[in-house]
């Protein structure tokens, strides 16, 4: 088979099991292959190491890199069609190792179903509070986590919410992963100059209503998003937090004013994501009694009335997983918790602040997910604890 017929089908393959990347990794006698399905990495049939240097040429063409350059990272993107895929845009990502050139592949289907705020896993008390703070003409929205914890596809479902003919939206991005009609999407570019910090001053200047920055970086960005929150943009974008109390502090460390966070951050969102229970093949299940008890130490409120796991089919290639779905806590800042900021009181103390103003606790929507059905105790666990 030729390369152009082997790429082909490992990306087509790729699009029908959902991954979300491939990973093409040189080794001293194989080419590796690696699917990420679910956000974990799966073994697929390795390559002969002879097709290596084919393999690596041909994604370069397709994405439009340089193919007589070995020693330097490279990264381009390209669009394919196929039978029961729909059009896909691929993000390629070069990078020389010991062993050869290791090739990562994003896939970025064209039309994702997934920017809805239900079909994320929000519960509706906390989607109630963010369609109103998402509502307003102003105000800082921040989605907070870790790398891989779905924050990106969080904006994408809050900027669709605002996205209309009567609202001007202005995203930064780096990178533009997918493309909204009716919304003006700026790709950050280093070497231009273009950051995310001269982008939204730049932004600021076409007259927005919504601004949306794919990631709060630095004290230059973050204080540019905080003021323009506060005089009249509805702000949107990430902080690298574990959770949406922490947030606040990690803004003061960003050197942002505690009146300026007092007075413009309307919301926080934390989150991560887990597995969702494959529905082909649900089932009751005990907990064993070591996750009862590591359950019983995490969860004040205790512990589900109803486990569940996927006994494993083809439809999920045997793992007893399919799809993933987030787990949530939505921080809507009251009174008590703006006066503590200014206080700059400690995260512990804005925690308890926090849940006295009504905030769900993450770990509490995730055991809410376990009884009913949505996910694993042992996947509440790996992520949270």
């Amino acid at each position: 088979m030729a390369i152009t017929e082997i790429i082909d089908e490992l990306v087509a393959r790729a699009a029908r099991e959902r991954a979300s990347d491939i990973h093409l990794v040189p080794e001293a006698d194989r080419l590796r292959v690696r699917l990420r399905i679910d956000g974990l990495l799966q073994e697929e049939p390795s390559l002969p190491m002879s097709l290596h240097p084919e393999a690596i040429a041909r994604l370069k063409i397709m994405a439009g890199l340089r193919t007589d350059e070995h020693q330097a990272a490279q990264d381009g993107r390209f669009r394919t069609t196929g039978a029961g895929i729909g059009t896909i845009d691929v993000r390629v990502a070069i990078a020389p190792t010991h062993h050869g050139e290791n090739a990562v592949l994003r896939l970025l289907p064209e039309k994702p179903d997934e920017f809805d705020l239900g079909a994320l896993g929000v519960s509706a008390t906390d989607r109630g509070l963010i369609e109103r703070a998402a509502g307003k003409s102003h105000g800082l929205i921040l989605a907070t986590g870790p790398t891989g914890s779905g924050k990106t596809t969080t904006l994408y479902a809050l900027t669709a919410l605002r996205n209309s003919a009567s609202t001007a939206v202005t995203t930064i991005e780096d990178p533009v992963e997918y493309a909204i009609g009716g919304v003006t999407q700026i790709p950050v570019n280093a070497r231009s100059g273009l950051t995310f910090a001269t982008g939204l001053r730049a932004v600021l200047r076409q007259d927005p209503d919504v601004i949306m920055v794919g990631e709060v970086r630095d004290a230059e960005t973050a204080g540019l998003a905080a003021g323009a929150a506060l005089t009249g943009h509805l702000v949107l974008t990430t902080l690298h937090t574990n959770d949406a109390v922490t947030a606040l502090p990690r803004l003061l460390d960003l050197k942002v004013e505690p009146y300026l966070i007092a007075t413009a951050v309307s919301l926080v969102i934390g989150q991560r994501l887990v597995r969702r229970i494959c529905a082909e093949c649900r089932e009751p299940v005990e907990p064993s009694a070591a996750e009862r008890e590591r359950l019983a130490e995490l969860a004040a409120t205790g512990v589900p009335n109803a486990f569940f796991r996927g006994r494993g089919c083809d439809k999920c290639r045997g793992t007893g997983y399919r799809g993933r779905v987030g787990l949530y806590e939505v921080l809507a800042l009251g009174d008590d918790l703006r006066d503590a900021i200014l206080r700059k009181a400690p995260a512990s103390d804005l925690r308890l602040l926090a849940e006295l103003e009504g905030l769900t606790p993450m770990l509490t929507d995730g055991l809410t997910k376990v009884e009913g059905g949505v996910t694993t105790v042992e996947e509440i666990l790996r992520t949270l604890s």
